[in-house]
């Protein structure tokens, strides 16, 4: 009876990982697959690693090659599969234990051609997201198309996914030789396809090598890992030119962040000037042919580090990475520039620098420009409910900026004051006395206005952190509404007080008359 799922694991020297990779394929909840182990000219002993679980769990398959590179090895494996579904592993990875089960029993439902999911890195400080697919899989989509969801422009790893061996079959895909070989077919693939399924599951724990180790990563800065890396994206471009031109931008865009920071990580760390010359041969003339379209939706700090790049500006360019590093171009002084229509400039290394005669648009932050607000901590003390949190503009450098809090209730609109105080870079705290909220009904949300000297402002509702603390009396009559993670900051009204409007007595009265002389006090930090 053949088997639902075959897996393809290609391995050369990696004794030191091949165990644990087999072990999570043993140990499937998807039971009905067969493992294709294929030894690439190993010479560290890992083919007895793989003899051993071919020779006890007949699902296991060893057959062997002379070294050639995981592509021709993976094409090797592909030849063998006989099961419905086809997926692939890295030996020195980890496939969690119902990975398998969640991807197929996704395409048995749907139909799709390929099922994805999320992805882990193992470091030597535990699991953390990876960097590369952390935004993409929060949520389930399903019978989705790279077209319609183009975030899937970074989903370019093969090993994450299930795919139905016939779409496989039917497409001729094939891997190339060399190193990323991931990209030009797993890009391939998501064009082809008819649809496709995303899962928030985590599919695959990434490993990522300690220093020492021979991995691709870790060679990634080797002027000949670098042309492999920029030799497979012009096969993805080309790929997309003649099938789907309309995602170039996108890849490109793709290109421009991630990609060719890592390149350029490699040129400013280049200490000896042939091999910066041979890394800016190859960068500066890829760097060049990316679309200007896409070009324009990068941050300006990008697309200062991209023209660089671009004018092969080494110095320059670890200067400004440099200020990335340090958190220089995040926190920048702002510059406005303009009469009628002006635009805001970051005042990021060079910037008005005539001898080097930068281009202006590289600093233009004007479609950069965002408030951002959240309450950490909500505390209910001493008859009033505390609040602390931050407020800023971005990329607005922080210690510049004045700060303006107040209430608006949210079925009448009605603004009210409350009082606050400020600290230097954007902190805040801010209490809210139940009295001054006697009248209305609630619920209130919490807003801001920052102000830059040089006229730049921006208002709006505060948000919550993700994990707000949480603290004080639980018997509270002012709480900060549960909502979803880092949703608006509300404040409800969780049990009516004595006194309170509809209770009377003379209690009520001096509740009133309080918040009234409350609301007409004007707060330091206004």
């Amino acid at each position: 009876m053949e088997p639902l799922l075959t897996v393809i694991v290609p391995f050369h020297d990696v004794a030191d990982y091949l165990e644990e990779c087999l072990a999570s394929l043993a140990a499937q909840t998807l039971t009905s697959i067969e493992v294709v182990m294929v030894d690439d000219g190993s010479l560290d002993g890992c083919d007895a690693i793989a003899k051993g679980y071919a020779a006890r769990d007949s699902r296991f398959t060893l057959v062997r090659c002379a070294n050639q590179g995981p592509g021709p090895a993976r094409n090797l494996g592909i030849g063998l599969a006989t099961g419905r579904y086809l997926a692939f592993a890295d030996a020195d990875d980890v496939v969690p234990p119902d990975a398998y089960r969640a991807l197929v029993h996704s395409l048995e439902a749907t139909g799709s051609d390929i099922a994805c999911g999320g992805v882990r890195r193992i470091t030597s400080e535990g699991e953390v997201p990876s960097p590369l697919h952390s935004r993409l899989f929060r949520r389930i989509r399903q019978r989705t198309h790279i077209t319609r969801y183009q975030g899937l422009m970074r989903d370019r790893t093969v090993w994450n996914k299930v795919y139905r061996r016939s779409f496989w079959t039917e497409h001729g895909l094939a891997f190339p030789a060399g190193l990323y070989e991931d990209a030009p077919v797993a890009i391939a693939a998501h064009v082809h396809a008819s649809r496709v399924d995303l899962l928030p599951d985590v599919v695959y724990l990434w490993r990522e090598r300690e220093e020492g180790g021979g991995s691709i990563t870790q060679r990634r800065s080797e002027p000949a890992n670098v042309a492999q890396r920029v030799a497979a994206l012009h096969a993805v471009q080309e790929f997309l030119d003649e099938h789907a031109p309309g995602l170039r931008p996108a890849l490109d865009g793709m290109i421009a962040t991630w990609d060719l920071g890592i390149v350029a990580a490699a040129v400013t760390a280049a200490e000896d000037p042939e091999t910066r010359a041979r890394l800016l041969d190859l960068a500066a003339p890829f760097a060049g042919g990316l679309r200007e379209e896409a070009v324009r939706e990068l941050p300006a700090v990008r697309r200062l580090e991209l023209h660089l790049l671009r004018n092969r500006m080494a110095d320059e360019l670890a200067e400004v990475r440099r200020a990335r590093h340090e958190g220089r171009t995040a926190q920048a002084h702002v510059v406005r520039r303009g009469r009628r229509t002006y635009r805001w400039y970051a005042a990021y290394p060079y910037f008005g620098d005539r001898a080097r005669r930068l281009p202006p648009d590289v600093f233009d932050v004007t479609d950069e420009i965002a408030l951002r607000a959240r309450v950490e901590r909500a505390e209910y003390r001493d008859g009033r409910l505390r609040l602390d949190g931050f407020a800023y503009i971005t990329p607005v450098e922080e210690s510049r900026t004045d700060l303006r809090l107040w209430l608006v209730e949210i079925g009448t609109k009605t603004q009210i004051p409350i009082d606050y105080a400020t600290e230097p870079g954007g902190r805040f705290s801010a209490e809210v006395n139940p009295a001054v909220l006697a009248e209305g009904e609630g619920p209130w949300r919490l807003h801001v206005e920052v102000v830059v000297p040089g006229g730049l402002r921006r208002r709006g509702r505060v948000r919550k952190v993700r994990l707000m603390a949480r603290d004080g009396d639980p018997d509270a009559p002012l709480a900060v509404e549960e909502s979803r993670p880092a949703g608006p900051c509300r404040i409800r009204r969780v049990r009516a007080q004595a006194g309170e409007p509809g209770q009377g007595g003379d209690a009520g009265d001096a509740a009133q008359e309080a918040g009234k002389d409350s609301a007409r006090t004007v707060s330091q930090g206004g």
